[in-house]
């Protein structure tokens, strides 16, 4: 009888936990989503997924500014964050504070999140966290001093591209525009003056 009751408590447990962590697990989760779907679909999604999390970096720097300046540890300032963040990167902050609430070492999820991602600017953001707290350092100047990197570096790239857009364009222009503006001006006029001179 013991051993009955013993193993209906471990079910229990074990269907309290494996219905948690799936929802706080992204980091499992999503990312390893992303090496399972071989399709052009599931590709897709992926890099549209973590442009979105790349996009909310920004974001998220700003909010840590905001909860270190009113006066949030490293850690509560991200879960406050991570509760005001929409888009995926909210999500998978979220799953991570779960994580952390049910025993795991938050820095170490977050580290592993960050890898997983393969974002720069979260890593950077991860390390920026982990070295405020183990220093005591202000959250606040470091994440306004990142966010305001990586935003001016962001609109380098922006500028980068609009400059080589034009390149990108004379390949099309050349071979598939010009071709077919020749097709329809260029050569009837040539025909009607062969058959005129006949």
């Amino acid at each position: 009888m013991p051993v009955l009751a013993g193993a209906l408590a471990a079910a229990a447990v074990l269907s309290v936990f494996g219905s948690v962590r799936p929802r706080g697990a992204p980091i499992a989760g999503s990312v390893a989503e992303l090496g399972r779907t071989p399709s052009a679909p599931g590709r897709r999604a992926s890099r549209r997924r973590a442009r979105q999390v790349e996009g909310e970096v920004p974001q998220l720097l700003d909010l840590l500014a905001a909860g270190s300046t009113a006066g949030l540890s490293a850690e509560l300032s991200l879960r406050r964050a991570a509760e005001a963040l929409r888009g995926p990167l909210g999500e998978d902050l979220r799953g991570v504070g779960l994580l952390a609430d049910l025993g795991a070492r938050w820095r170490d999820e977050l580290d592993a999140y960050a890898t997983a991602t393969g974002s720069v600017d979260l890593r950077r953001t991860m390390a920026v966290l982990q070295r405020t707290e183990s220093l005591g350092a202000s959250l606040a100047d470091a994440t306004r001093e990142l966010a305001a990197t990586v935003r001016q570096a962001r609109r380098a790239a922006t500028l980068e591209r609009a400059r080589t857009a034009p390149v990108k364009m004379l390949f099309p222009l050349v071979f598939l525009i010009l071709p077919a503006f020749l097709l329809l001006t260029v050569v009837p006029v040539l025909l009607t003056t062969v058959r005129s001179i006949r």
